[in-house]
């Protein structure tokens, strides 16, 4: 019973950190398609957040494995 636990533990932390990365992505072709300009920072701050939403899944899976 544990495994099946963890395993759809590790299930929605996936599906959100695919979510989470999605809806970043997708804002920010919004945000660049109303300000061109801000491009650069507009992608650094996209990089960032999606590096810490990978983070935050990796550690859930880390944990998931653990317990």
């Amino acid at each position: 019973m544990g495994g099946s636990i963890t395993a759809i533990g590790m299930g929605l932390a996936v599906i959100g950190a695919g979510l989470g990365i999605g809806w970043i992505g997708s804002k920010a072709m919004e945000a660049i398609a109303r300000q061109p300009q801000a491009v650069g920072d507009i992608r650094a701050n996209m990089i960032l957040m999606a590096a810490l939403i990978e983070g935050a899944a990796l550690i859930a899976l880390v944990l998931a494995f653990i317990i």
